[in-house]
């Protein structure tokens, strides 16, 4: 039960993507250079559905629900799980070779969660700790020369490739630290509910940032479903190669800003 509760909470997180952190961007955009079959399109199109369904009767509202609250509590709500997604980022730069980014966001992590008080201030970025780079398992995958396998839509999960999936499922094997002292380990001074509540506060704070943007992507797009599997795709490879290019209609925020023209 528990871990069908966490699977229902990352609807919150649908869309999301993460930040690479590696060299030899040239190697990976010519390894990654391939059409990403829809092996599964017909599948994927129900899911694809099913989760718009979801995000049009839960997310959504709550996203306009948190926008009416005030900035900082906002700003300190972005912060906080901002700094939780370290957890994932800094074994993922040691496993990718990227040792001093790894001892930069380390020391992020550090300050912001101790005079930032757990994450809900950012000082770290005041003493030039910032400007970091998220990174995950499937991104540490590609890095090792891992294909992306064919494109496959998550039921609540949204959009991802057969690798970047296998990435995801290696977090709930011991690849989260925060999820391991929550949920997986009976910890003393967090709960199951502390890890539920900071995936819903990551997700609903992505989707209020981005109302009109996705809006006005499903409004102008002749095939919404082909649109977000495109920009999905592009802005993988993206950040895995470490590029600074501007992906299609998307900035460099992830995902968070999509042009509104």
């Amino acid at each position: 039960m528990k871990k069908y509760l966490s699977y229902v909470l990352f609807v919150f997180c649908i869309f999301s993507s993460a930040y690479a952190g590696t060299d030899g961007s040239n190697e990976l955009k010519k390894k990654n250079s391939g059409e990403v079959k829809d092996c599964f399109e017909g599948i994927n199109r129900g899911i694809f559905a099913f989760n718009q369904v979801l995000d049009n009767i839960i997310v959504e509202p709550l996203a306009k629900g948190y926008r009416y609250l005030p900035s900082p509590i906002r700003t300190g709500t972005s912060n906080a799980v901002s700094n939780l997604s370290l957890v994932v980022t800094i074994p993922n730069n040691v496993l990718q070779g990227d040792f001093g980014l790894a001892g930069k966001n380390t020391g992020r992590f550090v300050v912001n969660s101790t005079i930032g008080i757990l994450g809900l201030f950012d000082p770290a970025s005041k003493i030039g700790l910032n400007n970091y780079e998220k990174e995950d398992w499937g991104q540490t995958l590609a890095t090792w020369g891992v294909s992306e396998g064919c494109y496959m839509v998550l039921p609540i999960l949204g959009p991802s490739t057969v690798r970047d999936a296998a990435g995801s499922l290696a977090s709930y094997m011991g690849g989260d630290a925060w999820y391991n002292i929550t949920v997986r380990n009976d910890t003393r001074y967090v709960s199951d509910f502390d890890y539920y509540s900071s995936v819903a506060a990551n997700g609903i704070d992505f989707r209020a940032k981005n109302l009109e943007s996705f809006q006005n992507l499903e409004k102008n797009s002749l095939d919404f479903y082909a649109s977000v599997k495109s920009l999905y795709l592009q802005d993988r490879r993206k950040r895995i190669a470490n590029s600074d290019d501007i992906t299609e209609t998307m900035d460099d925020s992830d995902w968070e800003e999509i042009e509104t023209q």
